[in-house]
């Protein structure tokens, strides 16, 4: 199975996104934890430029990312469905509905959404998680547990990609399974939820 967890920055879907892995692998399955933007070559790109080393246009980074999304499917060895076809599990750490929010705060969301068809007639999560907390506890989070802070993540900037995501899941409601959690209780409370909805959609 494909499932993605997303959220604002400081949501806590990447430490929701171990704790499921580690539940799954408890239980036998074989889990293969990735993220976006990869680590791969134009992930590394990306990188750079989220943390201010280098600078780009909005639409160029849209573009990159959606690059960046095809490579981390069909990578030879390490590329999504290449995991999946070896029995994997694969949770990822955002995928293009990250996109559609994050550059549709910046970017025609419409353009946004197109750009990265082909990897959504590629593969599709069995479920979209999001882990739904406000952006006033998102940045509380990330002011006290991070050492620097990337070009993204401010207040108004959160507010406006909460909206964003909030905006694709309603155009996307009929062709994606979105599911959301309360991102706002304590961590182990999260996990408990998350659980609960791989159970519900006989995930597990």
């Amino acid at each position: 199975m494909f499932i993605a967890i997303e959220g604002i920055d400081g949501s806590g879907k990447s430490t929701q996104a171990k704790n499921i892995a580690k539940r799954l692998e408890a239980k036998g399955h074989k889990v293969y934890l990735t993220f976006e933007p990869t680590d791969m070559r134009i992930g590394k790109m990306i990188r750079s430029i989220l943390g201010g080393k280098e600078k780009a246009d909005e639409k160029v980074i849209a573009a990159l990312f959606a690059a960046d999304r095809l490579d981390h499917l069909l990578h030879e060895t390490e590329g999504i469905l290449k995991k999946l076809a070896e029995g994997y599990t694969v949770i990822t750490d955002r995928y293009y509905f990250s996109s559609y929010a994050y550059h549709g705060a910046h970017v025609d969301i419409d353009w946004v959404i197109d750009s990265n068809k082909m990897a959504a007639q590629t593969l599709k999560p069995d479920v979209n998680i999001f882990v739904d907390v406000s952006p006033e506890v998102a940045m509380k989070r990330i002011n006290a547990n991070r050492e620097s802070i990337e070009i993204y993540e401010t207040l108004d900037n959160l507010k406006v990609v909460q909206s964003k995501y909030f905006q694709a899941f309603e155009k996307l409601k009929n062709k994606e399974h979105i599911v959301f959690v309360n991102g706002d209780e304590t961590p182990e409370k999260v996990t408990e939820l998350l659980w609960e909805v791989l159970q519900n959609e006989n995930l597990i």
